[in-house]
């Protein structure tokens, strides 16, 4: 049984919130991990508050990055845009239109889809009820034996008197205390002629070592399972912020999958003998984040479960009629998008991150740290900016990551690796970045190829599957022996070309980069690539849409859970407005880019760099 935390008011997202009953030297204890885990020290909580306060402090690294005082959209310039990572073609016909992506990140909303096939809501914030068996215990003898199983009393045992009970209810005790409190054994005991029920600790001092071993009752699942709703934040840094306030290591978290930052985002979340209660308490503590449904299960969450997420997003201050954004959004429906592999894939400054996976493959260590460490042009944070700086004049692994205030990014991991092993070990000292970071290297350099041949394929070919192509009809894939035996439909899909002409393509454009794609085995084996199939065309299901007059760039668009739950009004739309904005839902399988969906019914190209700038014009 958990410890029993002190209840408080409940308090609405986006209030400040501290813990109740906590001295003051907790209370900033807990702001300040917090406020580690955001990386921001606000502590206003509207998302207009939040977002100014985002915004003083990019402008603040911005004027440390160089004295001319350049703008963020003009920093920006130096960014990706689409077709640097091999994102150029369309499949549908209709004329496109402008509007701008994620001016606020609540404009764009995911929900996870269920390895069931269920859209994952928030919409209860109760915690499970107590075992039928726990229930013959009043809440005091609950708060004693739990004391008493955490040795957090200076009595040995508790005696509970039963001499006026019948022997079902006394048997009802033995149980509830022996399946309830974990390592608590019961005797029955008779003293001045009346009965007791005493619990003691059979499992002795050692069940000090391991409490939630100890302390796990065994009528219940070893995971709780719970909806995490938050805002702005990814699901790493969520995680973060979670295992620090529960004092617990993030590994004892799963997941189906990672959710963007700037949005809100709902997903199923599982966590190792950590109870609802527990969990629920943090809805007093934490800002932008709400835990709720909880369930006890047996087994965690497993990477890649999901199958999908539906996803509701608000195109602001778009420029097309009603006409065109109908056929549009028909034709997304009908035809669906190609499936490239969005922006987030390759980072937003001038080196990409597929620059680096390609350097890893061609084993040219040097150029890896050097596209990791050396200046660039661009929008980032001033400490980066001084540290680049200082690596590129000294090339002094220790004097560069003293100009780092946070070394767990990338840079310092690598500069903390090349300041133990040396610049003449790069291999060792970029084992240091976290696994998951340094495939993402790899897996970018994969998609950039992906993209680059799938706008080849669709340049050549269009929507017609030819000769030599790989399809999948049902769970059986095939190749194609006539160029006339289909198109795109419902039921034969393309995954990946092996036609001659691709095939050549691919085969030729690893060559262009040193790299043999009969041999892509590596000498450190996490870097060696394995093959794989992926759709090149993708049609959303339960598309929906309508166009949205507004006045107030802020005013909210979209309906929260939170706001549901809160029975908060819902959100009013004028018939007539300054503005217009398309609010869109669909869903879509894992591993396909939501951007993607937009780009193909925009037309027009949804990297930063080009968002900023038309951001940027429609305000001045």
């Amino acid at each position: 049984m958990e410890d029993k935390e002190p209840l408080a008011e409940p308090v609405h997202v986006g209030e400040k919130r501290t813990c109740p009953e906590e001295d003051s030297e907790h209370i900033a204890k807990r702001a300040k991990v917090q406020d580690e885990a955001n990386g921001s020290h606000a502590t206003k909580r509207t998302e207009d508050d939040k977002e100014e306060l985002e915004g003083e402090e990019e402008e603040e690294a911005l004027e440390e990055c160089d004295g001319e005082g350049e703008s963020f959209a003009d920093m920006m310039k130096y960014g990706l845009s689409e077709v640097d990572v091999g994102i150029c073609k369309f499949v549908s016909e209709h004329n496109g239109f402008s509007g701008i992506l994620k001016e606020r990140y609540s404009d764009f909303v995911v929900n996870e889809i269920s390895k069931e096939g269920k859209i994952v809501r928030l919409d209860d914030l109760s915690v499970p009820a107590a075992p039928v068996d726990c229930q013959v215990l009043t809440e005091e003898q609950k708060q004693q034996l739990s004391d008493l199983q955490l040795f957090k009393n200076k009595e040995r045992n508790v005696s509970i008197e039963v001499e006026d009970d019948s022997k079902e209810k006394r048997t009802l005790l033995h149980k509830a205390v022996k399946t309830s409190y974990p390592g608590l054994e019961t005797k029955t005991e008779e003293r001045d002629g009346k009965k007791f029920i005493v619990a003691y600790h059979a499992a002795g001092k050692k069940a000090l070592a391991a409490p939630r071993k100890h302390s796990w009752p065994k009528n219940r699942g070893s995971f709780c399972h719970f909806v995490l709703y938050k805002e702005n934040k990814d699901t790493m840094d969520a995680i973060n912020v979670l295992s620090k306030f529960l004092r617990v290591r993030p590994n004892v978290f799963s997941y189906m999958g990672t959710k963007d930052k700037r949005a809100i985002t709902v997903q199923e979340i599982a966590v190792l003998k950590i109870s609802a209660e527990r969990l629920a308490h943090l809805n007093k503590c934490l800002m932008n984040f709400k835990l709720g449904n909880f369930s006890y299960k047996k087994h965690p969450l497993k990477l890649g479960e999901l199958q999908g997420n539906h996803f509701t997003v608000v195109l602001r201050n778009i420029s097309g009629s009603d006409e065109q954004v109908e056929h549009a959004m028909t034709s997304l429906r009908a035809t669906g998008f190609i499936n490239y592999y969005g922006m987030q894939r390759f980072g937003t400054t001038a080196v990409a991150t597929h620059q680096v996976g390609r350097s890893i493959l061609q084993n040219n260590w040097s150029e890896v740290m050097d596209l990791i460490l050396k200046p660039r042009p661009g929008a980032e944070k001033g400490y980066l900016v001084k540290c680049r700086e200082e690596w590129a004049q000294t090339q002094d692994p220790e004097a560069a990551l003293k100009k780092l205030p946070v070394k767990r990014c990338v840079e310092g991991q690598l500069l903390r690796g090349l300041s133990k092993y040396g610049k003449n070990n790069i291999i060792t000292a970029f084992g240091l970045i976290p696994r998951n970071n340094r495939l993402m290297y790899i897996h970018s350099y994969q998609s950039f190829v992906w993209n680059t041949m799938v706008s080849r394929r669709v340049e050549a070919y269009g929507l017609k599957a030819v000769e030599g192509d790989l399809v999948l009809k049902g769970e059986a894939c095939f190749i194609i022996h006539n160029s006339s035996s289909s198109i795109f439909t419902d039921t034969i899909l393309i995954l990946s070309s092996i036609c001659v002409a691709v095939g050549k393509g691919y085969r030729d454009m690893l060559a262009a980069d040193n790299l043999d794609i009969d041999n892509m085995r590596h000498k450190v084996k996490d870097y060696s690539l394995a093959g794989a199939y992926r759709r090149i065309l993708i049609r959303p299901s339960d598309v929906s849409w309508e166009v949205i007059h507004y006045d107030d760039a802020r005013v909210p668009l979209v309906y929260t859970d939170v706001e549901k739950l809160e029975n908060k009004p819902l959100p009013v739309y004028l018939t007539e407005g300054k503005y217009r904005a398309l609010k869109m839902e669909f869903s879509l399988p894992p591993s396909t880019y939501a951007t993607m969906a937009i780009r193909e019914v925009l037309k027009m190209d949804t990297s930063i760099k080009n968002q900023t700038q038309l951001n940027t014009v429609w305000l001045n």
